[in-house]
């Protein structure tokens, strides 16, 4: 039954004519409409681009909208069943439809009423449906000319308020998201046309039209639009109500894609006025903002505020806070924000947190990274070489030479495996210490792991033992180091001649310096200048000096002044 009656009013509603109240109220709320005249009906059928306008969703009813979208591509010959057929949903007894072919006569002629039955399926019955739709009424002719000025002109050119005025729009919220949402319009157009809508009685700002122009602006990407549009939120922000978190976070994002971190930080301080509130994004971009113009100390005062409100962003975009406060020598700040996402979770990105590590390891707050390395899980251990050769490094540098060999050990019996240079790190520590017997064993260690010492390695041994004048001992690590390398660096005799000098053996330090030339290792300025300085003050070998000076020009070097 439910069937039938369905059927009688979707036949009802195909057999109204453009006279009718209801027709005009279906053409009022659907501006585009194609009709069509099956010539089975002999009337007008109205298809809107809207469908779900016919839409009646009651538990037991059928959607028109759904048969309206079937028949809207099919041949004209084959609407009038097809449609039927669908809203009847099967054949009479007889194998003929159910519903006439002729409208019924309570419907044939113009402007017959409609009873409240026949109503009950469209929203029309729905007051506020009503109201709504009206006020999203467009008039497209008028939305085209106003679309052609803005496109067409520049405020350079024209004034748009008097052509506006001319053309005595209708407007609403959605006449003006229309325009606002239009691309290739230019932003200060858009702008423009918002203040002059504004100024009318038919259309106050609301929240929707100040997002859709929020939108439009930050696509544009230039200066002079993105502080209009900052002049224009300050004088909106007036009004309470309009404004909301995502207008005001878009033109922060747009300042500081335009590198403008303090007109960003201006937006920022602003949320409170504007009756706003702060979310993860707004302390993102205006840090981002602020950290791109390497104002440092401003971003981290919105950094301590994001982490007192505990509104952090996602895992990567903290990892982007912690590099930028990094990058300006903000490292231990940066750790804080590190810690706020490490107790929420949130864990930065592994570059991220090295990085942190490695601008920790650069100052006193070595050990800080150091507890950072515990964090650390076995699998991400297998490729931390860095930070971890970066906090032995800073233990080195701040002569912490237990806390590196401990730190190395443990790296040899659980990884990451330590490679060449940590291992200089440690022995070079050592032996400016003077600890070259555990220096010397490290040296075994590397040897035993499969790692050759380089040059580098046994000049450092060699530099301890002659700091402290057992050039015995520094001669073996030389011998040592030339069965190893086929060449060595001149800094490895270097040190042995200032060695020898230093202890008044010349006839040693003499030897050393044709030894070199004979390892291939061309002796540079120095070499010759201690030389030549240790002869003429201590020896008083004037001979000798004069030799070794008529060498360096014929190799092209110079004295010193």
């Amino acid at each position: 039954m439910w069937r039938s009656m369905l059927a009688s009013r979707a036949r009802a509603c195909l057999s109204i004519r453009s006279g009718t109240p209801l027709f005009q109220s279906i053409q009022n709320h659907t501006p585009q409409l194609t009709s069509y005249r099956p010539q089975s009906f002999g009337c007008s059928f109205p298809l809107c681009q809207n469908p779900s306008f016919f839409s009646h969703d009651s538990a037991d009813s059928v959607r028109i909208d759904d048969v309206a979208g079937s028949c809207i591509d099919s041949p004209i010959s084959q609407i009038n069943n097809e449609a039927i057929e669908a809203l009847d949903g099967n054949q009479s007894p007889s194998g003929t439809s159910q519903l006439d072919d002729e409208p019924s006569s309570e419907f044939a002629s113009e402007g017959t009423s409609i009873d409240a039955s026949m109503m009950e399926g469209f929203p029309s019955g729905d007051d506020n449906y009503l109201e709504e739709d009206q006020m999203r009424q467009v008039d497209f002719e008028q939305l085209q000319s106003v679309l052609s000025l803005l496109q067409s002109s520049t405020p350079a050119d024209v004034s748009l308020e008097p052509s506006l005025d001319d053309m005595d729009l209708t407007l609403n919220e959605e006449f003006v998201v229309r325009v606002l949402e239009t691309p290739l319009v230019p932003g200060d157009n858009l702008i423009g046309f918002f203040r002059w809508a504004s100024n009318k009685q038919d259309f106050s700002a609301t929240t929707r039209s100040v997002e859709a122009l929020a939108r439009a602006v930050s696509s544009g990407l230039k200066i002079k639009e993105a502080y209009a549009f900052w002049n224009l939120i300050q004088e909106i922000g007036q009004e309470n109500g309009i404004l909301n978190t995502a207008i005001l976070n878009e033109l922060i994002s747009l300042l500081s894609k335009l590198g403008k971190g303090k007109a960003a930080f201006e937006v920022f301080n602003k949320f409170e006025e504007f009756g706003c509130v702060a979310d993860s994004e707004t302390y993102y971009f205006t840090i981002e903002a602020l950290c791109r113009r390497s104002i440092f100390d401003w971003a981290w005062s919105v950094c301590e505020k994001m982490i007192d409100s505990g509104k952090l962003p996602g895992r990567e975009q903290v990892g982007k806070v912690i590099s930028y406060l990094c990058k300006g020598g903000k490292a231990k700040d940066s750790y804080l924000v590190y810690l706020s996402a490490k107790e929420k979770g949130q864990y930065p990105p592994r570059s991220s947190v090295n990085y942190l590590i490695s601008s920790l390891s650069r100052n006193e707050n070595v050990h800080v990274a150091l507890e950072m390395l515990k964090d650390f899980s076995e699998e991400d251990k297998k490729y931390a070489i860095n930070p971890f050769s970066s906090v032995i490094r800073g233990l080195c540098r701040i002569r912490d030479v237990q806390g590196a060999k401990s730190l190395l050990y443990k790296m040899v019996d659980a990884g990451p495996p330590p490679g060449n240079a940590v291992f200089n790190f440690v022995i070079n520590s050592l032996s400016k210490a003077g600890d070259l017997d555990e220096a010397r064993q490290l040296m075994k260690l590397m040897e035993i792991r499969g790692l050759k010492p380089d040059v580098y390695t046994y000049s450092v041994i060699i530099s301890g033992y002659v700091k402290g004048g057992d050039m015995q001992e520094a001669c073996k690590v030389l011998d040592e180091a030339k069965s190893k390398h086929s060449k060595l660096s001149p800094v490895t005799y270097h040190t042995l001649i200032r060695g020898y000098c230093k202890l008044e053996e010349f006839d040693k330090a003499l030897k050393l310096l044709g030894e070199m030339r004979e390892h291939g290792v061309d002796p540079n300025a120095d070499e010759y200048n201690k030389l030549i300085q240790s002869l003429c003050l201590k020896a008083v070998d004037w001979k000798t000096a004069e030799k070794l000076h008529r060498e360096m020009e014929e190799n092209g070097l110079h004295l010193n002044g």
